[in-house]
């Protein structure tokens, strides 16, 4: 059901700058749209008379009056997104206007291919969307994938970790399953734009780190992910490191920051020292439990990623650097990125600069596809 039969070009862009999270008052919509206040809010009084809109209770004043929370009305209208892994995947459905509703994970082997993955990602979503407890229709699909992603094409490129996946249409065979529009994206990216919004404080320019198994980074500009020339911006997985010397990396080529700083780096290095480890999981269960060797090797690996991100907060000067992914849950992993970042960087830069673990965990990425799968469609005119 397209909202355009009845609202304005201006109002089509109010709902959908709500809609992806991007502006949650009058105040901020005025800033998005350089419009007056008086011109938006005349546009939300309408919308709010329409039923496009409601509004929350008052929030915290930053002076002046006390802005109310604008969001969509509940509608009958779901939205899927998938957060593909290594070897599971998070499957959520969404309410649009709305939250998550309901999320499952499925078992994937990434060597089975694209269509064979995507189809049993799609049956996962299916399933969901089709259970006792929805009362509407899925209107769009979105999945994120642990590779460099080209988001116009909607293909993963040079996917180090994805056997074969390289040159499928991963829109397009999503798109198939479903029935619905889809958009693709790379996970960190996904998770960084959920990150950035998660927050009652904005800044206006955030990097997310996704320290798992793998490290993967998202750049977020004016609330918009910064995708770079090639659509790989953030990729420091694969930034040469001296610590790693000429160890050999899945991207080919040796010394990359990934194997010495991730998850998979960590559970090789415990095993050269005896430990019978096989998952990152297995990592974190022997820092938890205060191992001396595993607790050193997790500081480590948390001072040489804090050396690279050092180079980005200089180069870069974000407002925030948020730290999400299974490594980011040890406090002594986390630790020696906070310290090396206020070591190595220049005091202005780090002057008001936010570094703190993420906060929508699991559901950090799932909550970015949906917001740029939402204002996919408002751009469709659904």
């Amino acid at each position: 059901m397209s909202r355009r039969k009845s609202t304005t070009a201006a109002q089509d862009e109010i709902l959908m700058l709500i809609g992806s999270g991007r502006a949650r008052s009058r105040r901020e919509l005025a800033e998005a749209l350089d419009l007056s206040p008086s011109t938006v809010s005349q546009h939300v009084q309408a919308l709010l008379t329409e039923g496009h809109l409601v509004e929350g209770p008052a929030g915290e004043s930053s002076g002046g009056r006390r802005p109310r929370e604008l969001r969509l009305t509940d509608r009958d209208e779901y939205l899927g997104a998938i957060d593909l892994g290594g070897g599971h995947a998070r499957i959520g459905l969404v309410r649009r206007g709305a939250g998550i509703v309901a999320t499952t994970e499925i078992p994937v082997d990434l060597t089975e291919g694209a269509p064979a993955v995507i189809d049993a990602v799609a049956a996962g979503l299916t399933t969901l969307a089709t259970g006792p407890a929805v009362d509407g229709q899925l209107v769009g699909a979105g999945i994120s994938l642990p590779g460099p992603v080209d988001v116009t094409r909607r293909t993963v490129e040079s996917p180090s970790r994805m056997p074969g996946w390289q040159g499928h249409d991963i829109g397009g065979l999503l798109e198939q399953a479903t029935g619905v529009p889809v958009v693709v994206e790379n996970d960190a990216n996904a998770m960084a734009l959920g990150e950035h919004f998660a927050r009652t404080e904005r800044v206006e320019h955030s990097v997310t780190v996704k320290a798992g198994t793998a490290i993967g980074a998202g750049i977020v500009v004016h609330g918009s992910v910064y995708h770079g020339a090639g659509g790989v911006a953030g990729d420091i997985t694969h930034t040469r490191v001296s610590a790693a010397g000429e160890t050999p990396c899945s991207c080919g080529n040796h010394g990359c920051l990934e194997t010495v700083a991730s998850g998979s780096a960590l559970v090789r290095l415990l095993r050269e020292q005896g430990y019978d480890v096989t998952t990152t999981a297995d990592v974190l269960d022997r820092v938890r439990d205060a191992d001396p060797v595993a607790t050193t090797l997790a500081r480590t690996a948390g001072r040489q990623l804090g050396e690279v991100l050092c180079a980005v907060v200089n180069f870069f000067n974000p407002g925030a650097v948020y730290l999400g992914g299974a490594l980011a849950t040890l406090e002594p992993f986390v630790s020696a990125i906070r310290s090396q970042l206020y070591a190595g960087s220049h005091p202005m830069m780090t002057r008001s600069l936010v570094i703190e673990p993420a906060r929508l965990g699991a559901d950090a990425t799932l909550t970015g596809v949906v917001r740029m799968l939402d204002e996919s469609l408002f751009r469709l005119g659904r």
